[in-house]
């Protein structure tokens, strides 16, 4: 991976790559996947090449389609119905 940005443009801080989870969600569906990013080294803003912002977009849109059939299930999801105080 190219390294996107040297400099964070939120905190001035350097901005490293790194291998990251990063959890995409469409509809009821999520996935987590493990990419490349330029994190920074101050705030923990993250950045992502053009390539793969647009791969993440294409599986948010597989997710919200529910196509799922290439996606290994790895758990469920549930919603907790009352308040957490």
């Amino acid at each position: 991976m190219k390294k996107i940005i040297p400099v964070c443009p939120h905190c001035g801080g350097e901005v490293v790559e790194k291998t990251v989870e990063k959890v995409v969600r469409g509809g009821c569906n999520a996935a987590v996947l493990t990419i490349e990013a330029g994190v920074c080294t101050k705030c923990g803003e993250r950045y992502y090449a053009k390539e793969t912002h647009e791969k993440m977009q294409k599986i948010r849109k597989e997710l919200e389609q529910g196509f799922t059939e290439a996606y290994r299930l790895i758990g469920h999801t549930y919603a907790y119905e009352e308040v957490v105080a």
